[in-house]
């Protein structure tokens, strides 16, 4: 206690000392300044006085300042009292030389306003996610915003239907494309069938795919480039599942399927078909293809082979030796799309091309892998196989849920009242007493041929008017109502339109003939071709009726043609079976 005394006696009178000399050396510094200026010029610049007093005075503070720093060391302490005192002498005998900038660190705080900052009150962040660049829209990357960004998180589709209308729709990261299909069926209140799809389109690629209903609608969004003209669009397909509704002949050649297998060499082509449906292992599917070779524009013939590791093509004629046979291509890091301009943008020897993209080609038309077949039926085998090898049980499990969906809504009574099936469709005579079947197919085309005549009498009666000399203007009319009815359509156009809904046997539309003003187009596909049918007017005692057969079979109006045509054949090579049809969103 007495050593703490006298130190700290000792340093009072270090600064007592150091005190009073600064006084004494400013109150004699006029006096100097006096002395100095005798013999020189009596008019002395008093601006120039006072800043010389300014900068002694200056000088002294940050001699003061350094002398209180130098008593510390760097890191805060105090130095011993022995050194201290010693420095302390040193700097004050010594002469006061001009400061130089003095380091400030930038994490030193000063203690008065430790207090103040926590005395405030907490204020809550009213934009939580501008200060989150994980979950900012804003802060976050471009590519980010259309990728799932958090899980649960809400997600903006924009979806495009084929007048050119969109919809945007909010969904969640795990939406399925089947979910959003569903979303827009009862936003546009469609009838709900399972043909509804999502079509995803790469325009500057001319290249389009249907999305399987499994796939999540984000991450399909996620991989398209950043600024694209890629979109999404809402639109019947319904070759969907016709793999699984169809004959298998027809779907897959018997040239085109390879039975090599021991395991299958004593199945016929029917069995095979049957097993390559219903179990997980598939036969080849082989064929021709021409193919474009990389950064050329030469298209070359190949002989390929698809089996479940893989795309592979031979280097000589048709063998399948493993020396001959060239991997070419993996279906699971794969999908494959539609061409569908390829002669304008690929220049392909036929329009019936088609590509295998990998998820790594985001755009441009480096690393597409472009093929193109001889018909319309060779596409369809490929590219059925293609979804077959790479989803397996998967498709199968997606057509039997949209089936028992379709079940349900129409136990609900959602579907239309017309579901014909040609299954439970039998003959039968009721002019006794009770009906019977009847099963000479003689007779039945006979008693089918009577009920036409009687049924087109009636409905003629029904729509005509009180004035028989003037056509009627409800029959002229009314099949602008229609969903199947598309109006002033060119040719291409509405073969377009049923290529894009699904080649499939039955699927037509009804538009204006273009050649003749008063005439309609029946456009039918059959045999996956696009077949064109010219209906014309003709009048017979004051009345209006329509024909595609010279007036042999004539019709009141429009809606009666379609609807006999969806029972009975005709001339026609098939029912009618599906409309093509376009929502506005």
């Amino acid at each position: 206690m007495q050593e703490a005394t006298g130190a700290m006696g000792e340093e009072n009178t270090e600064l007592g000392t150091s005190g009073r000399r600064l006084r004494e050396w400013i109150h004699g510094r006029p006096h100097r300044l006096t002395a100095q200026n005798q013999g020189k010029d009596n008019d002395m610049d008093l601006g120039a006085l006072q800043n010389n007093v300014n900068t002694t005075l200056d000088n002294l503070y940050q001699g003061s300042l350094e002398q209180e720093r130098a008593r510390s060391l760097p890191n805060g302490n105090a130095f011993p009292l022995s050194e201290r005192g010693d420095k302390a002498d040193v700097l004050a005998g010594s002469d006061m030389k001009r400061s130089q900038p003095l380091l400030i660190h930038m994490n030193r705080k000063l203690k008065e306003e430790e207090p103040r900052a926590s005395s405030l009150p907490s204020i809550p962040n009213p934009f939580p996610e501008l200060c989150s660049p994980s979950n900012s829209p804003i802060l976050s990357s471009p590519t980010a915003g259309q990728g799932p960004q958090r899980e649960g998180g809400s997600h903006v589709v924009k979806v495009f239907s084929e007048d050119g209308t969109c919809r945007s729709v909010e969904v969640t990261a795990g939406a399925t494309a089947r979910h959003v299909c569903e979303m827009l069926v009862q936003k546009t209140h469609a009838l709900h069938d399972d043909s509804w799809s999502l079509v995803e389109l790469h325009q500057h690629l001319a290249l389009e795919r249907c999305l399987e209903d499994h796939e999540s609608v984000v991450e399909v969004q996620s991989t398209w480039p950043v600024g694209g003209d890629c979109k999404f669009f809402f639109r019947k397909n319904f070759a969907k599942y016709e793999l699984f509704k169809s004959s298998p002949q027809s779907l897959f050649p018997e040239v085109m399927v390879s039975s090599c297998l021991d395991a299958n060499k004593g199945m016929s082509h029917s069995e095979l078909i049957q097993n390559f449906l219903n179990s997980g292992s598939c036969p080849e599917i082989q064929g021709f293809l021409h193919l474009k070779e990389a950064g050329r524009k030469v298209w070359k013939r190949f002989y390929f082979s698809l089996r479940r590791s893989g795309l592979y093509y031979s280097t000589k004629g048709t063998s399948k030796d493993p020396r001959h046979l060239q991997y070419f291509a993996d279906l699971n890091e794969s999908n494959i799309y539609y061409i569908t301009q390829g002669k304008k943008y690929y220049g392909t020897p036929t329009e019936y091309s088609f590509c295998i993209k990998p998820y790594k080609v985001r755009s441009g038309t480096k690393g597409l892998k472009l093929f193109c077949s001889e018909e319309e039926q060779s596409r369809t085998c490929w590219m059925a196989a293609f979804r077959l090898f790479k989803y397996g049980v998967q498709l199968y499990r997606n057509y039997q849920q949209s089936q028992s969906r379709h079940s349900q809504l129409a136990w609900i009574g959602t579907t239309p009242l017309r579901s014909v099936s040609d299954n439970t469709l039998v003959a039968m005579d009721f002019s006794g007493c009770t009906g019977r079947v009847i099963e000479n197919p003689n007779e039945a085309l006979t008693a089918a041929l009577e009920e036409a005549q009687a049924w087109r009498k009636k409905t003629s009666h029904r729509y005509s008017l009180p004035t028989p000399c003037q056509s009627s203007p409800l029959s002229t009319a009314i099949h602008r109502t229609q969903p199947w009815f598309h109006g002033r359509i060119s040719r291409e156009d509405s073969q377009r339109l049923i290529i894009q809904q699904g080649l499939v046997d039955g699927v037509f539309l009804v538009r204006d003939s273009q050649r003749n003003p008063k005439g309609f187009v029946l456009s039918l596909c059959h045999l996956q071709k696009v077949k064109h049918y010219l209906i014309l007017p003709s009048e017979e005692e004051g009345r209006l009726y329509f024909t595609m057969d010279d007036g042999q079979t004539r019709f009141t109006d429009l809606i009666q043609l379609v609807e006999f045509h969806q029972i009975n054949r005709g001339i026609l090579p098939c029912k009618l079976r599906h409309y093509c049809t376009c929502v506005a969103l």
